[in-house]
């Protein structure tokens, strides 16, 4: 098999490429490189440019016409910079998608898989949240994956394509072999902040303290990344007979910010401390996923810990400065 992965020179899209290696399936990578890292791509067949290029993605089939489906990872992430730039999110994320699926379909592609989002949910009380949980997103970026995804079961309800949403939660971790992890350098996320608070020997600041969860800081579901690029290889073996066209993919366990803080300090040599700061743009309490739907469709489950997160993010954060010239 062979699968075409936007973003694939990523954080998450390089680690689904290593993952569908691993696993006997052939990427073929095409990034921008706008966020991701040519190094990313090194040793695998590698298309620099964009997913609304047309004739680019005219040439990718024609050279490769054996790729059977495509991973679409492609996006901007940052929820502070959606906030400060939406037209720009949705011009990357929604206009493009766009364009791409036509060039998809053009080329004769009938199998996509969609990067989306958790955020897009509207939690319970209890924070949890199922497939069938109400939407509700709280920041232009999360509001470009609701819309791509409306605008995707649109098409595919009239076009010859069928798309499966993989509603991932948040990411922590790096490629247990090391091959890739966070092409960032500052990272803007809780776990990327504890790491860079723990190089520089500053406090780690608690942005936000009084949401309504146990302890007032926001909630959210870490998932190991290899964990999640595991279920995007599940999902292309058994695309062609999923029951469903949204599937969360998550651990099934909410931990606070002030909880990371703790398992963080339970890993690391020496620990951090934490203070409190105001609440960035665009964020929200959070939640976990409570559906067993990924376990039932893909044969799926979780392998690593939130401590194996932590421990390879540090792991990758000391590799970092020497594989990211």
């Amino acid at each position: 098999m062979r699968v075409l992965i936007t973003g694939g020179a990523g954080y998450i899209g390089s680690t689904i490429a290593s993952a569908c290696l691993d696993a006997g399936i052939d990427p073929v990578i095409l990034d921008s490189l706008v966020t991701g890292r040519r190094e990313f791509a090194e040793g695998r067949v590698f298309y620099e440019g964009d997913i609304s290029d047309g004739p680019l993605i005219d040439k990718i089939f024609a050279e490769c016409p054996d790729i059977s489906a495509v991973i679409h990872c492609a996006a901007l992430i940052v929820v502070p910079d959606s906030v400060a730039d939406p037209i720009g999110y949705y011009r990357a994320n929604v206009a493009k998608s766009l364009d791409f699926v036509e060039h998809l379909l053009r080329n004769g592609c009938t199998r996509m898989i969609f990067s989306s989002s958790a955020s897009i949910y509207q939690a319970g009380d209890d924070h949890t949240v199922t497939e069938e949980s109400p939407l509700a997103p709280q920041s232009p970026y999360a509001r470009t994956k609701a819309v791509c995804e409306g605008m995707f079961a649109d098409i595919a309800a009239g076009r010859p394509i069928r798309i499966l949403s993989l509603r991932y939660f948040n990411p922590v971790g790096a490629d247990p072999l090391m091959r890739t992890g966070l092409q960032l350098r500052r990272p803007s996320h809780a776990l990327g902040k504890m790491i860079e608070a723990y190089e520089e020997g500053v406090p780690f600041q608690i942005t936000g303290t009084g949401y309504p969860t146990a302890d007032g800081t926001g909630i959210r579901d870490y998932i190991h990344v290899w964990d999640l690029a595991e279920a995007h290889v599940a999902a292309l073996r058994r695309f062609d007979s999923l029951e469903a066209d949204v599937i969360n993919l998550g651990t099934g366990s909410g931990t606070t910010v002030r909880e990371l803080v703790e398992a963080f300090n339970r890993v690391a040599d020496r620990p951090i401390e934490a203070v409190e700061a105001p609440a960035r743009p665009g964020d929200v309490a959070g939640a976990y996923t409570r559906s067993d739907r990924a376990r039932e469709l893909l044969g799926w489950q979780t392998r690593f810990s939130l401590e194996d997160g932590i421990r390879h993010s540090l792991q990758w954060a000391a590799l970092r400065p020497t594989r990211l010239p």
